[in-house]
């Protein structure tokens, strides 16, 4: 299945106490976390092209490359935007950029994976239940 190349996604958050480094124990301060920076970019990606998929696939992230730039505090607007930048067979290649009221906070590539939901989750329990 073919996803139109330059297919773009956009998501918005607050940055939240539950966002931050402390929260995710990844820092010692009440700033935008890396990992849910990371999260929001991964969740743009995959907004971006699920309608375009038939009802019965979904996309697994298997690669982020990203930095993050510049810090965020408590209460400011994030806005990320994706773009579908190749695609081979059904790996995605996405790039994406991370937003605040400043600037560029945070970019990167991302990749991800078209798959059949049932066959995935079918698969994750023979593997788990042959333990």
């Amino acid at each position: 299945m073919k996803i139109e190349i330059g297919t773009k996604g956009i998501e918005r958050i607050t940055v939240t106490q539950d966002l931050t480094a402390t929260a995710y124990g990844s820092g010692l301060v009440d700033v935008f976390a890396t990992p849910a920076m990371i999260a929001l970019m991964e969740k743009t990606c995959q907004l971006s092209v699920q309608a375009l998929l038939p009802s019965e696939h979904i996309t697994l992230g298997t690669m982020v490359n990203v930095k993050h730039l510049k810090a965020t505090p408590i209460g400011r607007a994030v806005e990320c935007t994706s773009e579908l930048i190749g695609q081979d067979d059904r790996k995605l290649i996405f790039a994406v950029h991370a937003f605040d009221e400043f600037g560029m906070i945070g970019e990167g590539l991302h990749e991800r994976f078209i798959v059949n939901k049932n066959d995935f989750l079918n698969k994750l329990k023979t593997k788990y239940m042959s333990l």
